[in-house]
């Protein structure tokens, strides 16, 4: 009889233990087979949520999100029910999980940075909304909430928020005017003698976009040539706005007249794209070429493709591309920069045939190009500062199949005020 008492114990001891290994197995299965309506049960969820029962949310929550992980607006809440409880850690990696794909949700960045401010990391939650700004650059919302934390580090210690205030009054400006010069020349390896190229703008911000008035000036081939032009980036939304150009020259080594236009739409996770045209009038002849641009967000990050198709009168199409790629440093205004570029490349600078100046005929020569750019500025001041350095590598026009290299390099600089 007490060997078979100790047969059962242990057999019990074996199926309880048994029970608890496969206990978290068979819950999984549960969380993976979810088939409710995740709209309904999200509503559920915020029901109790409000209610005070948290732990109850947070397990409708986790099993939607086994169904559907993507789900903003389910893991959102999820996050924010880990920070009404403190667990700020937690909060803190659902809230990275959606910034790092859809850079555009205000509600979240706001979240994600009052969780730091709740955890009273408020260095760390000043670096978040500095970062939210990058893609939300003109939300009112997100700036208050900056000067927030600001007043905040001011009342924990005062050398501290006197650096970071130092560092931030720049940002936490909002410049309406920027004044801009800017030159550049290009040095070739044969044949053609530098060429230098220099210009002014102004820059005006308004509620509706900003305003762009340029004069452009070149020396090529021991002649001097003007360009008048205005830009305008008229905003219709939050997410949809444009580019619009007009140039006037008189010179001949610029198109008579030059109309561009984009009409730019910010999507979901973090991606921007356009759509639009470039028409160039010569004095002998007209050319139209057609644009477009695809963009990426993905943490300090952008990644910009754009391509050309111009036809051709002869019935063929000229193509080309550039790659963009930029990444930010400290804010939006310091980063460093690449592109490259392929093909038969349009709006390229015009050389000499023949002893005859030409502008249209060089949008069909090949060429290839690579660029590199650094934007940078100092604390505390409003100036920005950028750098540039190319190489050409480009078809003669009055020999097909030999090529020459030049080497671009560029200054600018701009004060807002």
């Amino acid at each position: 009889m007490i060997y078979m008492n100790d047969l059962k114990n242990t057999l019990k001891y074996i199926c309880h233990g048994f029970f608890l290994c496969s206990f978290p197995l068979l819950t999984h299965a549960q969380e993976i087979s979810y088939t409710g309506d995740p709209d309904v049960s999200l509503q559920r969820a915020m029901t109790l949520a409000f209610e005070g029962n948290r732990v109850e949310a947070r397990d409708t929550l986790t099993n939607i999100l086994a169904a559907y992980p993507d789900y903003t607006d389910v893991r959102s809440l999820l996050a924010k029910t880990y920070s009404w409880d403190g667990n700020y850690e937690e909060a803190r990696k659902q809230f990275n999980r959606i910034t790092s794909e859809e850079r555009q949700h205000k509600e979240v960045w706001i979240a994600a940075i009052r969780n730091e401010m709740f955890a009273e990391n408020f260095y760390l939650a000043l670096g978040l909304t500095n970062k939210a700004l990058l893609y939300l650059s003109q939300e009112k919302d997100l700036v208050q909430l900056r000067s927030e934390i600001l007043k905040k580090l001011e009342g924990i210690t005062e050398s501290p928020v006197k650096a970071a205030a130092k560092d931030k009054i720049v940002e936490d400006k909002k410049y309406k005017n920027t004044v801009a010069l800017f030159s550049s020349t290009d040095v070739f390896d044969v044949v053609y003698d530098p060429m230098f190229y220099t210009g002014l703008e102004f820059i005006h911000e308004t509620s509706l976009g900003k305003i762009i008035p340029r004069i452009n000036y070149s020396n090529r081939f021991d002649i001097d040539g003007i360009q008048y032009e205005i830009d305008l980036y008229p905003k219709f939304s939050k997410s949809v706005y444009a580019y619009l150009n007009y140039g006037y020259s008189k010179s001949e080594k610029y198109p008579t007249h030059r109309f561009g236009g984009d009409l730019y739409a910010n999507l979901p996770k973090g991606i921007e794209a356009s759509l639009g045209a470039r028409y160039l009038s010569f004095t002998e002849s007209n050319v139209t070429i057609y644009t477009g641009s695809i963009g990426l967000y993905k943490g300090n990050y952008y990644l910009s493709l754009r391509p050309y198709v111009t036809p051709r009168n002869n019935n063929t199409t000229g193509l080309s591309g550039i790659l963009m790629a930029r990444k930010y440093l400290k804010d939006a205004n310091n980063y460093i920069g690449f592109s490259g570029g392929m093909g038969f490349m349009p709006e390229f600078r015009q050389f000499l045939a023949n002893s005859k100046l030409i502008a249209e005929t060089v949008l069909f020569v090949e060429s290839q190009q690579l660029m590199l750019e650094y934007q940078f500025s100092f604390k505390g001041n409003p100036s920005l500062y950028r750098a540039n350095l190319g190489m050409t590598r480009q078809e003669l026009v009055f020999a097909p199949g030999n090529y020459f290299y030049a080497v671009s390099a560029g200054l600018r600089y701009q004060v807002r005020f």
